[in-house]
């Protein structure tokens, strides 16, 4: 429950401790909180998180993520098309028209609850500046909309209410801020005039004003910490801990700072030291847009299901619309997702990731003395594992229906009927005779993986030079992800390093096509010496192009896009050994 998330101080050290920011919080918005002086707080307690509260966060494993505001009417992205997409004056001014009385934090708390979702985290203030709370420090928020309403009250009310954790997303640019030095479009425009140290104490004021007035909180998101170094991001996450020595921080306080990674839109690697948390969307964007592509039931519950096998956290987002419901068709697809953890969230909550290191076909995740294996796709009639160094005691299968193991020193061996088996995902558990979290990881060959998937990889032009973005993203194996180019960008390469020579006679190139076909003619080529030699050439690629060639044997691959309009995009680019060697 929220109200039991924070360990309580005496009542006179509390207040004590939180005077000097309470006193800083009801000053004017021009000079918030005075931010103590920076200083090596690496050797504090600071930077620590609670465990205990660590640990709660991590068992809850799934939460909903929530981009609200103006911007809703728009349809556009939020933050970003201030400046861009929409003239700035008038993004700035929506506000004057936003009056969603069709809001009601109950019903969301209620759709969290039905999709199994333990925590909500609420954008209290994107990029764009507007705030979704009663602040003092700016009249740049909810409270000055026709709405008139205290959103983030009333929403922190419900979550306490129905027994869900909240946290705030706060952003710690803000590109509407006079003193801030950066603005739209993207924070890419600089200010004439500025004044960053005197936008912290804004900055720090209203994070105050969070975590007294509506907390305790699960935890603060910050976001895209322009103009904040590491010093700057130690502060923000001491100033969190000194009001609620309890509360989580992600690691975008700046530098770095922070208790848990945060991989965007991309299902992070498998990790069992640092905590981490996967954000994405279940659309494409992140606010409202009428008819954006919605994830299917698969796409969703796997990537909940690989996020729980690599020992992360899912945040999954929605956008309401400008009437302040959440849309009636991603409301359906949480309710799908709920359905699925009733039966077997044993296998998703509490969990740590392993012992299995995550597969194309197979993830795995362990409690007590229990591994719970998710057999995602049966590249075979039998599954075949590596050994494990414990006995099975028992096995069965969570999702229904019967199984055969057998284990040797050698390997485990698993079969289950087809009649047993689910399309999504077949949960068989196996019952250790010592506890799962004892056993190291251990890798599983996937079963016809691409010799480029997880392949460094690099890119002539990158979309906004964004990780989001980056090359990597084209052989992540997730076609949820892409490489894109800057706006207007033509030919354009994509360099993979496969690590040493492979021999490969098949390329999978999926180009993301939402915005139309944009690679006109390509080259495919690898490195000879200091050369690049082209061994494939093609016209248009779209969606889900394969090509297959004579035998190439090289480390350095190349898909050149000699031929391209409006900035190309590409989701994924594999390469697959002969049927020889799969």
């Amino acid at each position: 429950m929220a109200a039991c998330l924070t360990r309580r101080l005496p009542a006179v050290w509390m207040v004590l401790l939180l005077a000097p920011a309470l006193r800083a919080a009801e000053k004017p918005a021009a000079r918030g909180p005075q931010s103590p002086p920076a200083t090596g707080v690496e050797s504090e307690g600071w930077l620590r998180p609670d465990p205990a509260a660590l640990s709660r966060w991590r068992e809850m494993r799934f939460g909903m993520f929530i981009h609200w505001g103006p911007v809703s009417l728009t349809g556009r992205e939020i933050g970003w098309s201030r400046g861009a997409q929409t003239p700035s004056e008038e993004y700035d001014n929506l506000y004057q028209k936003f009056n969603p009385t069709r809001f009601d934090a109950d019903q969301w708390v209620a759709v969290a609850k039905a999709a199994g979702m333990k925590y909500i985290v609420l954008t209290t203030k994107h990029h764009d500046g507007f705030c979704l709370w009663d602040t003092r420090q700016t009249d740049f928020n909810i409270m000055h909309a026709p709405f008139g309403r205290d959103v983030t009250k009333e929403l922190a009310e419900a979550c306490r209410r129905g027994g869900i954790a909240f946290g705030t997303y706060h952003s710690v640019c803000d590109w509407h801020h006079p003193d801030f030095p950066l603005t739209s479009p993207g924070g890419r425009a600089k200010r004439e005039a500025s004044d960053i140290a005197a936008y912290r104490r804004y900055l720090r004021a209203q994070v105050t004003e969070l975590i007294t007035k509506y907390g305790p909180l699960l935890t603060v998101w910050f976001d895209v910490p322009q103009q904040f170094d590491r010093a700057e991001g130690s502060e923000n996450v001491r100033l969190c801990r000194t009001l609620q020595p309890d509360i989580l921080v992600n690691n975008r306080a700046g530098g770095g700072c922070g208790d848990y990674a945060t991989p965007e839109q991309r299902v992070g690697g498998f990790d069992i030291e640092r905590p981490w948390e996967t954000c994405m969307t279940i659309c494409r964007q992140w606010a409202w847009k009428p008819d954006d592509k919605m994830k299917t039931l698969p796409e969703c519950l796997q990537t909940l299901i690989r996020t729980a096998g690599g020992d992360g956290n899912l945040l999954f987002n929605v956008g309401p619309m400008p009437t302040g419901e959440i849309e009636p068709r991603q409301v359906e697809r949480l309710k799908e997702m709920g359905a699925w953890l009733s039966k077997s969230g044993a296998s998703i909550y509490g969990t740590r990731g392993g012992p299995f290191k995550p597969a194309r076909h197979l993830v795995s995740t362990r409690k007590d003395n229990t591994i719970y294996l998710h057999i995602l796709a049966w590249p075979d009639e039998v599954l075949s594992l590596p050994a494990l160094p414990a006995r099975i005691v028992r096995g069965s299968v969570l999702t229904g229906g019967a199984a055969r193991f057998e284990q040797t020193d050698a390997g485990i061996e698993i079969s289950v009927p087809r009649s047993d088996r689910r399309e999504i995902d077949t949960v068989v558990a196996l019952q250790l005779d010592r506890p799962a979290m004892d056993i190291a990881p251990i890798a599983v060959a996937s079963v016809g993986q691409s010799l480029a998937e997880g392949a460094k990889a690099t890119a002539s032009n990158v979309y906004q030079q964004s990780d989001h973005y980056a090359a990597a993203m084209a052989v992540d194996g997730d076609g949820g992800t892409r490489w894109a180019t800057d706006a207007g960008t033509g030919p354009c390469w994509l360099e993979v390093d496969l690590g040493r020579a492979e021999t490969f006679d098949r390329a999978l190139i999926d180009e993301c096509v939402d915005w139309g076909v944009r690679v006109k003619a390509f080259e495919l080529e690898c490195k000879v010496g200091d050369e690049w030699k082209a061994f494939y050439t093609g016209k248009r690629i779209g969606k889900q192009l394969e090509v297959r060639f004579e035998p190439v044997t090289a480390r350095f691959v190349r898909l050149n896009i000699t031929e391209g309009q409006g900035g190309p995009t590409i989701s994924e680019f594999q390469l697959f050994a002969p049927a020889a060697r799969r």
